[in-house]
């Protein structure tokens, strides 16, 4: 005999709050788990493809995991440090850049030289918070990203997680299949396909299409001769996940770094912005629609919030679960409302027939 409802909500809510307790209390510790988890979900498809195709899970995962390698050691050694050292290039010089900024505007607008004026004060303000804070958020940033992803996290923990739970991916699902309450199976397994689907088709068609874009940005720019081109084109790459935002940011970013680098020089100025506007029609057009599809059920704005929500709790960790968790409770959300949709408490006695019908 199934369990009362109010039995069931009560346990269903102690696994709900022991989930947000855990990701509160061992955020950092779960974080090389998490990352393996996410990079094994992401390979599962090729590995049953493999397996398809003839090869053993063990061969399959062997095969996956030395093109990983490879693919990680030529980034590591020809597109990280020349990454690396135009970021730095770039935080260093915009002091420059607010300099170059106000006397272009000084040139145009004369007001600007009264010392009482806003605009004036304002620019002045600027100028002094790039130069006192660039090298401090520089240095910031590059001490968070290795206190956060340190050496050993990096090179061995998050492939060794990532390894096993590739090996073990498709036992795992069967053996949570096993333990599902029998009663609420059918709809759980339902459910779960959902999630999957949305799951798939966000991060692993989103992904591809930030990696296609971000190259495509990166390579474009640096053929034009932009000055921080492959920086620009990752930033611009990295946020392509959300509709408009990666054109508008990498966009503006550009069209400002060449508006100083080739003043005058329309030609540049116009192949830089044309560059953005080729990627949001293909974008638009051909990559979203054929790798992500139509009916992914995620709103920019719901996504925008759950990074914000999960990031501001849970810290690096709560981002990397936002997208899951977001997801999720999209799909659970649609299932109630069918439900409610369908009974008594939507439809009432509508749809039955009054004392007077015959």
């Amino acid at each position: 005999m199934a369990l009362p409802v109010e039995t069931q909500l009560k346990y269903w809510s102690v696994a709900a709050v022991t989930f947000v307790l855990v990701l509160w209390l061992l955020g950092d510790v779960l974080l090389p788990f998490v990352l393996g988890s996410a990079m094994a979900y992401f390979l599962d498809p090729i590995a049953d493809r493999l397996e398809r195709m003839g090869l053993s899970r063990s061969a399959a995962t062997a095969l996956i995991t030395a093109s990983a390698l490879v693919i990680f050691a030529l980034l590591l050694l020809l597109v990280l440090p020349a990454l690396i050292a135009q970021g730095i290039d770039l935080i260093r010089t915009l002091p420059q850049l607010t300099s170059k900024l106000r006397d272009l505007l000084v040139a145009r607008f004369p007001s600007i030289l009264i010392e009482d004026s806003t605009i004036h004060t304002t620019l002045a303000s600027i100028g002094d918070a790039v130069r006192e804070r660039g090298p401090q958020l520089l240095q910031t940033a590059l001490g968070s990203a290795l206190s956060l992803v340190n050496v050993v996290v990096l090179l061995l923990v998050v492939p060794v997680v990532s390894v096993y739970m590739l090996l073990d991916w498709d036992r795992m699902i069967a053996r949570i299949d096993d333990l599902l309450p029998r009663d609420h199976a059918p709809v759980i397994r339902q459910l779960a396909r959902e999630i999957d689907g949305t799951l798939s088709a966000f991060v692993r068609g989103m992904g591809t299409v930030c990696l296609i874009l971000g190259t495509y940005y990166a390579i474009a720019l640096m053929l034009v001769g932009l000055n921080f081109g492959l920086v620009v084109g990752a930033i611009a790459g990295l946020v392509t996940f959300i509709p408009y935002l990666g054109a508008l940011i990498g966009g503006a970013l550009a069209i400002g770094l060449a508006l100083f680098q080739f003043w005058g020089d329309w030609v540049s100025i116009g192949l830089v912005a044309a560059i953005f506007m080729v990627g949001q029609v293909v974008e638009g057009n051909i990559l979203t629609p054929k790798l992500v599809g139509s009916s992914v059920g995620l709103h920019p704005v719901w996504l925008l919030l759950a990074l914000s929500v999960f990031g501001m709790l849970f810290g690096f960790v709560g981002m990397l679960v936002a997208v899951p968790v977001a997801a999720a409770i999209g799909v659970i959300a649609r299932f109630a409302i069918n439900q409610y949709l369908a009974g008594r408490l939507y439809r009432g006695l509508s749809d039955q027939g009054g004392p007077g019908d015959a």
